[in-house]
């Protein structure tokens, strides 16, 4: 699986999510500010930053995301 595929797990709880469908109990709105905690393309854990004005989340596998 690479970068350029759909994503393929649910970034909040880290479970399958086929095709990319948002999981309803996931995005809600306490989550929309949270920062992801799973990598969408192998469900790893990710080490996540938060800082003052944003924040940085990376898999050991797929790289660096960071707030926009």
């Amino acid at each position: 699986m690479t970068a350029s595929d759909p994503p393929a797990y649910c970034v909040h709880c880290g479970q399958a999510s086929p095709g990319g469908a948002d999981h309803d109990a996931c995005h809600n709105p306490r989550t929309a500010l949270e920062p992801p905690r799973f990598c969408v393309f192998c469900a790893r854990r990710m080490v996540v930053q938060v800082t003052p004005v944003g924040w940085t989340a990376r898999c050991s596998r797929h790289g660096e995301t960071a707030s926009g």
